[in-house]
């Protein structure tokens, strides 16, 4: 399994994959610009040609790009939705330069529209952002939502929807967050509840489609729609929950990034060797409902029946 953190591009674009490196990263994601304004400078070749080179030479693989907060290519307003497509463009562009496999996107919000409207703008947005730019391998991901107010995205099925209408016109995959199912009302802080969240994530989008899981913690209750991510396993959605997680055979070959808070110096990396250890557990952890007893140098395990 593959684990990896968000990383800094403050001072140079190079410097986050030095950061991912000295963290002990196997992967990776930034951010290419400025992600909360609209007037982003672009890294200068030079600097995207050293990027590609260092990603390369510490073999971390895959990088993801995130793109801007402010983008909403679902937009019924038409001066957004204008200034969103130029954005996202560069989006493109940018992570096409650094040599990036993925940009991930947020689907963007339907306020002021009909939800199946935003829709069909969002779809149609990603067409012509993309319009006329060889990808040359960079896949766009549609990453879930908490879902609070109007945001698209807050179920499988919205995010399945998207990847399969605007996959005919572009390479198009699913980034899966952990925190956004839960407050979204996936209940995969329990034992049933993952396993129908994964059966229905199965169902919709397809496993083979979610190309990146962003792991994190919940700060916020179940269900809350209220995005806001805490360190693995001090959260609502606990370590017992990440350990299945991490441990599960159809989700083991997806890449692990966490986009967990830094409250103090360390936490990043403190966060990284967390989902290692989880995902270096015995699988065959003995349930709650099973008890044990020692029988010589070894262990009986029985089930309460």
């Amino acid at each position: 399994m593959r684990v990896g953190v968000h990383t800094s591009i403050a001072g140079a674009v190079t410097n986050a994959v030095d950061r991912a490196r000295k963290l002990g990263c196997d992967t990776f994601q930034i951010f290419s610009a400025n992600p909360r304004g609209w007037r982003t400078m672009d890294p200068l070749p030079d600097d995207c040609e050293r990027f590609r080179e260092a990603r390369t030479r510490y073999g971390l693989a895959p990088v993801a790009v995130h793109d801007n907060y402010l983008i909403n290519l679902a937009s019924g307003d038409a001066v957004l939705r204008e200034k969103s497509i130029a954005a996202f463009r560069r989006e493109l562009e940018r992570a096409m330069a650094l040599g990036a496999d993925y940009l991930i996107a947020h689907p963007g919000s339907a306020k002021g529209s009909a939800r199946a409207q935003a829709m069909a703008t969002l779809v149609e947005s990603l067409r012509q952002a993309a319009k006329g730019v060889r990808l040359n391998g960079l896949t766009v991901l549609i990453e879930n939502t908490a879902g609070q107010g109007a945001a698209l995205g807050r179920s499988f099925e919205e995010v399945a929807e998207i990847v399969s209408k605007a996959g005919r016109d572009l390479p198009m995959g699913a980034c899966i967050d952990t925190a956004h199912c839960f407050q979204a009302g996936y209940a995969i802080h329990t034992p049933a509840g993952f396993k129908a969240a994964l059966e229905e994530l199965d169902f919709t989008i397809g496993i083979e489609k979610v190309r990146v899981i962003h792991a994190n913690d919940s700060k916020t209750a179940f269900g809350s729609h209220c995005d806001r991510h805490q360190h693995i396993g001090k959260g609502y959605i606990g370590a017992d929950a990440f350990r299945r997680i991490a441990l599960h055979p159809k989700l083991r070959s997806i890449p692990f990034i966490c986009e967990t808070p830094i409250d103090r110096p360390g936490d990043d990396k403190r966060n990284l060797r967390m989902m290692r250890r989880l995902a270096s557990s015995q699988s065959s952890v003995i349930s709650s409902h099973q008890r044990t007893r020692k029988l010589g140098g070894g262990w009986e395990v029985r089930g309460d029946g």
